[in-house]
Formats: C-alpha cells, sequence, structure tokens
C-alpha cells in the first residue's frame, strides 16, 4: 500500500512522524484530544488567529444547508459543523466522534446554544459507522480525517452511508501552494505551536502530532484521486489561504 493511504509496512501505520501498530493509532489519537477537549475550541482561535471560523464559514457556503436534508458530521465532537448546519437552516444533524470526552464538550455547547433540537450525538469510529446504508443527504468531516488510520476505509463509510444524490465534503488542512508562505508555516507551526498548545493545556506534546499530522496528509490531488476511487463523482477541490487548508467535494450519483 501507498503512503497516500496512510500505511508504512504492513500492519504499521504513522501517529505524526512516528511509526505505530495500526492497532494502536485509535487509542492514541484519542488520548490525544481527550487530553485537549476542554480547551481544544480556544487553542483553534489562538493557533490560526480565528481564521478557522472563516474556513468553516466558507465549508458551510459551499454545503448549503437545507431543512429537508439530513447531516452525519464526523468527527465534529465540539459542534462547530453541525452548530453552523442548523443555523443555516439544515435539517436533523448527527455528530459522531471518537473521543467521548470532545462529545461532552460539544453537548454543553449545544445546551448552552439552545440548539438540542434534531441534533444527536454518538461515540463511534470513522472507519466502521454506526449508521445505516444510504441514510444521510451529506456527510462532512472537518480536522478529522488525517487522524483516521486508514483514510480510504473511512472515505468509503462516507460513502456507505450516504444515499443516491448525497454530498461528501470534507476540510482538512493540505499542502501550502503558495511560494514563501509555506517556509513561514514551517517554522510557525513546528516552533510555535508546540510551545503554545503546551502552555494553554499543558500538553505540548498533543500539538507536536497534530502538526505532523498535517504534514502526513497527502495533498490536494492525492486527496481527490481518493474520493473519486471511493466512487464519488463530480470531485472538486477548494483551498483556503494559499493551501494550508482545503475543501474536497464529491457527489454519490
Amino acid at each position: 500500500m501507498t503512503d497516500t493511504q496512510n500505511q508504512g509496512p504492513q500492519g504499521q501505520t504513522h501517529f505524526g512522524f512516528k511509526t505505530v501498530r495500526e492497532e494502536e493509532k485509535a487509542s492514541l489519537v484519542r488520548e490525544v484530544f481527550d487530553s485537549v477537549a476542554t480547551k481544544y475550541d480556544l487553542m483553534n482561535d489562538l493557533m490560526s488567529a480565528g481564521i478557522h471560523r472563516l474556513w468553516k464559514a466558507s465549508f458551510l457556503d459551499w454545503l448549503r444547508p437545507r431543512p429537508d436534508q439530513a447531516l452525519l458530521d464526523v468527527g465534529g465532537g465540539t459542534g462547530d459543523i453541525a452548530f453552523g448546519w442548523k443555523k443555516r437552516g439544515g435539517g436533523p444533524a448527527l455528530v459522531c466522534d471518537i473521543n467521548k470526552e470532545m462529545l461532552a464538550v460539544g453537548r454543553d455547547r449545544s445546551f448552552n446554544r439552545n440548539l438540542t433540537g434534531d441534533l444527536g450525538w454518538v461515540c463511534g469510529n470513522a472507519e466502521c459507522l454506526p449508521v445505516a446504508d444510504r441514510s444521510v443527504d451529506r456527510y462532512t468531516i472537518a480536522f478529522c480525517l488525517r487522524n483516521v488510520t486508514h483514510w480510504d476505509r473511512a472515505i468509503a463509510e462516507a460513502y456507505r452511508v450516504l444515499k443516491p444524490g448525497g454530498r461528501f465534503m470534507c476540510l482538512e488542512f493540505s499542502k501550502v501552494v503558495v511560494p514563501g508562505l509555506r517556509e513561514f508555516y514551517d517554522m510557525y507551526s513546528f516552533n510555535v505551536l508546540p510551545k503554545v498548545g503546551g502552555m494553554v493545556t499543558g500538553n505540548a506534546e498533543a500539538y507536536q502530532y497534530l502538526v505532523e499530522s498535517i504534514r502526513k496528509f497527502p495533498p490536494q490531488e492525492e486527496m481527490a484521486e481518493m474520493v473519486r476511487a471511493a466512487g464519488f463523482e463530480r470531485v472538486e477541490v477548494r483551498n483556503l489561504s494559499g493551501g494550508i487548508a482545503a475543501i474536497h467535494s464529491g457527489w454519490r450519483l
């Protein structure tokens, strides 16, 4: 298998820049996010100077929520995408996340925002979703796919749960395409983010992993090919902030 499929030698994968056994990765990722759950949203604001909010707004603009559509948001534990979906008039939404601590934060936030109606929360793995075949209209995954052990399996699961005519959308860090920005971004990522993460959450190692996981994720063209290989059509990519992040869209026709 290729590195695009998140594989190293047989039976191994990467956790950031480390090589680990495939069966270890999910629990390692769970530990990372459990440890930072209560400060996760604050750290997103600090790390991106709030730009992640603009990225998510662009993501939702392209998603175009409608009241007659049901959403499955995978890896969306603290609720940003689901909340945006509901506020923009979307139909029922289910948030699925492997991290119970992140889901607890999201549920608390939903009560604080009076967004509990038609909004559900379930603990589950992106590679084996606790969702029926052809049961949702829209599948979203934001800043989560790179943490999954087998990216191709997660995308195949998205295809399985979507109805014909359903849409897959992924928001993820990607490859910077602007000369000069890449060098600054690397310096900031490796030298600043883990230190800030350590000061705010007490876990610098978690943010070192997050920085490394971004570098291991495939660039835009390779990710788009994985989406096509899963069976999706009309696959498109939109870069955000010079490719620091990218939105991938595909349709199950």
